[in-house]
């Protein structure tokens, strides 16, 4: 095990596009590290890096105390885990996974050992005798992950693992995976684009956009305390509902509140589920008087969607006249309002985020 330390690094490629942007990070030993954003966001080319799949343009990459810049994938003592399962279709499941060990020179009984025992605690021992065309999607991402385990790296990487399977399969091993990391406690690296999938499995999070960091830390902390509009958006199913705020009636609202620079939110923002359907505002929160658009009832709750309009009494209460536009509510339970009735969606102030005119920075109150 080994920790991995990223000092501003940085990627450019021919042409001057800047992939990665100086990105500094530290994943302490044994520690599970997700990296999450959007397609394009350079969380792969990043990972890469770290695997010596990538040249770096600049910064250090240390793992277990060495800088890796110049050394070759194989000598990093990393394994990777594919999106595409990377299997030899000609080979059994033993082959596989004993294929790299065999490469290095390894004797046939210690080779038998980690397998097996890799076979083991993944439940594959029934399968080894079978090719990769024999098994299903879940059985071949498991082998996948076995030939990494009977590497003992100092470092596992996992590049988008469950992309490819069904949506229950992929909650399946989603728990599986983190089973497993903590069982061998190996420094790991996690890729995706899924947040669900990041939140449940990260010990720390690395939300990521255009080739920077947003925000590194807790995964609740980071849901709790999104630090722009981005990360707002991004963490949480159904994501953050965000609306432009008035300048004025914001100082009016937050005059009294020294720790935080009203005069410089321009957007506020509500999660879904801190809205209460109501008959009375709260004081000091937020209440809005919305027109049911859509409903969409997924069992143990329901999403209400809603118009605000731009009669000045519901907004009353806001900090800050808050223009028309659509609205999220999720609220437990299948019983909802009607389609068209018109409801009171309500928050406590404690439960509202604040942030910068272009959405950069949060402002705590």
């Amino acid at each position: 095990m080994a920790n991995v330390t990223l000092r501003d690094v940085r990627k450019t490629y021919a042409g001057g596009f800047e992939a990665i942007k100086g990105i500094s990070l530290e994943v302490g030993d044994g520690q599970f590290c997700v990296l999450v954003g959007p397609s394009g966001c350079g969380k792969s080319t990043l990972l890469r890096m770290v695997a010596g799949l990538e040249t770096i343009t600049s910064g250090e990459i240390d793992i277990g105390g060495r800088i890796v810049n110049q050394i070759e994938p194989a000598e990093r003592d990393i394994a990777m885990v594919f999106q595409n399962y990377a299997l030899y279709p000609h080979m059994s499941v033993y082959n596989n996974m004993a294929y790299g060990l065999r490469n290095r020179g390894m004797r046939e009984p210690e080779i038998d050992t980690r397998v097996q025992e890799a076979a083991r605690i993944l439940e594959i021992g029934p399968m080894l005798g079978r090719k990769p065309g024999q098994l299903s999607g879940g059985q071949r991402q498991r082998v996948a992950m076995g030939r990494a385990i009977v590497r003992q790296p100092k470092v596992f990487l996992f590049d988008e693992p469950l992309s490819n399977l069904d949506a229950k399969l992929r909650i399946a091993m989603r728990v599986e995976i983190r089973k497993l990391q903590r069982r061998l406690k190996t420094t790991s690296i996690y890729v995706t684009h899924d947040q669900l999938e990041a939140m449940t499995l990260a010990d720390i999070l690395v939300v990521m956009n255009s080739g920077e960091v947003e925000q590194i830390g807790n995964p609740l902390a980071i849901y709790q305390k999104p630090a722009t509009t981005f990360v707002a958006s991004f963490i949480g199913a159904p994501p953050m509902n965000l609306m432009p705020l008035r300048q004025d009636e914001i100082k009016a609202q937050f005059a009294g509140d020294s720790r935080a620079t009203a005069a410089e939110a321009g957007i506020l923002g509500i999660r879904p589920e801190d809205f209460v359907i109501a008959n009375e505002p709260v004081a000091g929160g937020l209440s809005l008087g919305l027109t049911v658009e859509a409903i969409e009832r997924v069992g143990a709750e329901t999403f209400v969607y809603g118009t605000r309009a731009r009669e000045a009494q519901d907004v009353a209460a806001n900090p800050g006249e808050l223009p028309p536009g659509e609205v999220l509510v999720r609220i437990p339970g299948a019983v909802a309002p009607a389609i068209g009735e018109r409801i009171r969606a309500i928050a406590p102030r404690e439960k509202l985020h604040l942030f910068s005119a272009d959405g950069r920075r949060r402002i705590d109150l």
